[in-house]
């Protein structure tokens, strides 16, 4: 029989591990490991009587406020930053020391860092958003763009895995999978649209290094913005999306002893008084459960739930801001209180190189200003990932 939505959630898998191994730093050179995929504790679900009727502050924007203002949200990298950022990279790159080693320790950016300092902040607690412009990605080739595209991240966050074969470095490109396999393939290894979502990380960040022949570009939205609209327009919607009664598929990437799915919340509250709204969502991980809801492992989505993702998605649709990211352009965004999305594209014929776009999954744990959340994992530094058994992390300079 299927459990019962309002049956107890099931054990965090860290407490079903028996053994907990210290960390090999030949394996993982920071001596630190990818958290991964877990449920919320219960002890931190809150219902919906404890959230805001309405959130006031500078993560609710519309995107009028930013449309015909791209100097409130787009940074121009100067040639001085170039500079700097080239002269360090070609240090690191001098030292052989493998990408998987980056950190701010061995990446030092006097100036930059200061820009850098001030944007992390920001994205976490501001808009939550920034795009460069004018990374030499032509210029420097894969390689060196890597180091110093890697080496911008560590000042924002702790590199994390991003699949279950441990990549830190991503790479969004078509490989020509079926993305109608949702139940094994990951959409970003696809030309298909991505519906609104957020990332197992605390900040997502994407370079572009090419463009596609048609479609590929961005949508934001303030997660805030959408919440106030639903309160307004659909309260019982979002109530429906604050209930732990939502199970988000982990199409495999799962460690020894850990459940291949989470029972989840959609909208959560962080721990403490005064907690900010946080969201969590991904509908391509909720569209591919039927194996386990046909085998009656997991209940069927209710009328309620399918009606509460087709709103979210339309209201998201609905106040987007839409970017087109340039060969060059570096989007940095939060997961916490931002989701993302991308149209359908098509590619140009060969030889043209296919839409390519690097990607940094990042953790900022509290400890480091990063917000409070729900998870047994939130003080720990690469909070969130996908770590699947002791997988070492890679970061290959291309689509795998």
């Amino acid at each position: 029989m299927a459990p019962s939505i309002l049956d107890n959630l099931p054990t965090a898998p860290h407490l079903l591990s028996k053994n907990h191994k210290s960390i090999d730093t030949k394996t993982f050179p920071d001596g630190i490991k990818t958290s991964g995929q877990h449920p919320p504790q219960p002890e931190y679900l809150r219902p919906y009587s404890d959230f805001p009727k309405e959130i006031t502050g500078e993560t609710v924007w519309k995107a009028e406020d930013y449309t015909n203002n791209p100097e409130r949200w787009v940074h121009v990298f100067s040639e001085e930053e170039i500079a700097e950022l080239s002269a360090v990279s070609d240090k690191f790159l001098a030292n052989k020391t493998p990408l998987t080693g980056i950190s701010k320790g061995n990446f030092h950016l006097p100036k930059l860092s200061v820009l850098l300092n001030s944007i992390k902040l920001e994205i976490l607690n501001g808009k939550g958003f920034i795009l460069f412009k004018g990374f030499p990605v032509e210029k420097w080739g894969n390689h060196k763009s890597a180091v110093a595209y890697m080496g911008l991240g560590t000042y924002l966050g702790y590199f994390v895995s991003q699949n279950g074969r441990g990549h830190v470095l991503g790479h969004v490109k078509d490989l020509g999978e079926d993305a109608k396999q949702i139940d094994k393939v990951r959409i970003y290894r696809t030309n298909a649209r991505q519906f609104f979502h957020a990332d197992d990380s605390d900040i997502v960040g994407l370079l572009c290094i090419a463009r596609a022949l048609e479609g590929g570009e961005s949508d934001i939205v303030s997660s805030h913005h959408v919440w106030n609209t639903l309160q307004k327009e659909r309260p019982d919607v979002a109530e429906t999306l604050t209930k732990p009664i939502w199970y988000f598929d982990r199409k495999g990437e799962v460690s020894e002893g850990e459940e291949p799915y989470i029972r989840t919340s959609v909208f959560y509250l962080e721990k403490g008084p005064n907690g900010r709204v946080y969201s969590k969502w991904d509908p391509y991980y909720v569209k591919s459960l039927d194996r386990f809801m046909n085998a009656g492992v997991i209940p069927r989505l209710s009328p309620e739930q399918v009606e509460a993702a087709k709103v979210l998605e339309d209201t998201c649709h609905r106040l987007r801001l839409h970017m087109i990211l340039e060969v060059g352009d570096i989007q940095f965004l939060s997961n916490e209180h931002v989701l993302h999305a991308r149209t359908e594209y098509k590619d140009h014929a060969p030889p043209t190189p296919r839409r390519h776009l690097m990607r940094l999954w990042l953790a900022t744990p509290e400890a480091e200003g990063g917000w409070k959340l729900p998870f047994h994992d939130s003080a720990e530094k690469k909070r969130g990932g996908i770590q699947v058994n002791d997988q070492p992390p890679v970061a290959p300079l291309d689509a795998e």
